[in-house]
């Protein structure tokens, strides 16, 4: 049975980027380039990029009064990130820590992509969203509302500067996973939004996503795909809007 995820509203992320050696991925090279092998073999489209992951981290309340997720990261293959994942998350603690898109039309919906055939994710259904990547530093810090606006273009076609940004974020934190929520908003309805969307996606065959869903409630959550930290953040985000 999956853990329960944590949620926690911080006014900002304070994170830096360091070059460190991953003992993880050096100790298992050789299994790791045998797992990635057979991983490309059933999906050739599968690319090796470079890609950050969270070392040391903290939630912490500041001076100020606002609470903030504080941490370190540090660059390794994606190859090696998915290796970990599959193998365990064995060695010392690591997160998985990326934004997410929590991409919303003017009347309330939320809208969520559904992962295309090629990916490793497979017809799992969530907000655009990325493990960032050294496109993400900026002067040694990394910038996970650029990872934001940069994931919803390219998995939408959408643009940041088009939407309504909120300030602050939702931390969705499950086990070697925090996903940093930063609620977007649209001004166009969801059915409009959603064919807008499924026109780009369908001018690009390798597209991660196939086609995207409207979640106007709870019930309209798909358990089987939608990840448990998605699902939570969705009851949480439409709970907060009854009561408000």
């Amino acid at each position: 049975m999956s853990e329960p995820t944590r949620l926690f509203k911080v006014g900002e992320l304070d994170l830096r980027f360091e070059p460190t050696r991953w003992a993880f991925a050096e100790r298992q090279a050789t299994s790791i380039a045998a797992h990635w092998a057979r991983l490309t073999k059933a999906k050739p489209s599968l690319f090796n990029g470079r890609v950050l992951l969270l070392g040391r981290r903290e939630i912490e309340t500041g001076a100020d009064g606002v609470l903030r997720l504080k941490g370190v990261f540090f660059e390794t293959d994606y190859a090696d990130f998915i290796a970990w994942a599959d193998f365990g998350h064995p060695g010392e603690p690591v997160y998985n820590c990326f934004s997410m898109a929590a991409l919303r039309s003017d009347d309330g919906a939320f809208l969520l992509g559904e992962m295309a055939h090629h990916t490793y994710s497979a017809g799992q259904i969530y907000f655009p969203a990325g493990t960032p990547d050294p496109d993400d530093v900026f002067d040694d810090r990394v910038d996970l509302e650029a990872s934001a606006r940069r994931e919803l273009f390219e998995e939408t076609g959408l643009m940041a500067d088009e939407t309504d940004i909120a300030p602050g974020w939702t931390l969705a934190v499950t086990p070697q996973r925090i996903a940093c929520m930063k609620l977007i908003t649209l001004p166009v309805p969801a059915v409009r939004l959603k064919a807008r969307v499924e026109a780009y996606l369908a001018r690009d065959a390798l597209a991660e996503f196939s086609r995207m869903h409207i979640v106007r409630s709870p019930e309209d959550i798909d358990e089987a795909r939608v990840p448990i930290f998605v699902a939570d953040y969705l009851r949480h985000a439409f709970a907060q809007r009854s009561v408000g």
